[in-house]
């Protein structure tokens, strides 16, 4: 274990050796000599990174979601329809390990859609997108209704 007052430089010159010793010192439960302003410092940053995984997962789910309903370009179906459930995994796979994201959901929802909106539009301009999601936006349906089988009765629209 490194003494406190090397704590600072240990922390900026090698993360990976400071987080060991941390855990050491909590391990030992040795709390006197933590260093207590970067251990805070990374578990706030463990819960941004979950809320940012499941904002940028549900980005290119809805991304290729949107493409996959809307442009008809049926060469590019199935790669676009792997890249959903590819991230249709993750997405469980994330809500699974951190439950508390599920009431994230909404909030999370809507920020991605705009991006994922935007994002598309400028990939597809002439076509003409929904301003919102037009479909159940729950965690169930999301995560499981292959909604373009259920939209097949609409025609798409063409690039």
């Amino acid at each position: 274990m490194f003494p406190t007052q090397n704590l600072n430089l240990l922390y900026d010159q090698d993360i990976l050796l400071w987080a060991e010793d941390t855990v050491a010192k909590l391990r030992a439960r040795d709390f006197e000599h933590l260093d207590l302003e970067h251990l805070i410092e990374e578990v706030e940053a463990l819960g941004i990174s979950q809320k940012k995984e499941l904002i940028s997962r549900l980005i290119v789910l809805l991304e290729h979601l949107l493409k996959r309903l809307y442009v008809n370009l049926p060469h590019d179906y199935n790669g676009w329809e792997r890249t959903i459930r590819t991230q249709r995994g993750e997405l469980e796979v994330l809500l699974d390990a951190v439950p508390s994201l599920s009431g994230r959901w909404e909030l999370s929802f809507d920020k991605a859609w705009q991006i994922a909106l935007k994002n598309t539009r400028k990939e597809y301009p002439k076509i003409p997108f929904p301003a919102e999601w037009p479909y159940d936006r729950s965690i169930e349906s999301i995560l499981n209704h292959d909604v373009w089988l259920e939209a097949s009765e609409e025609p798409e629209e063409s690039e």
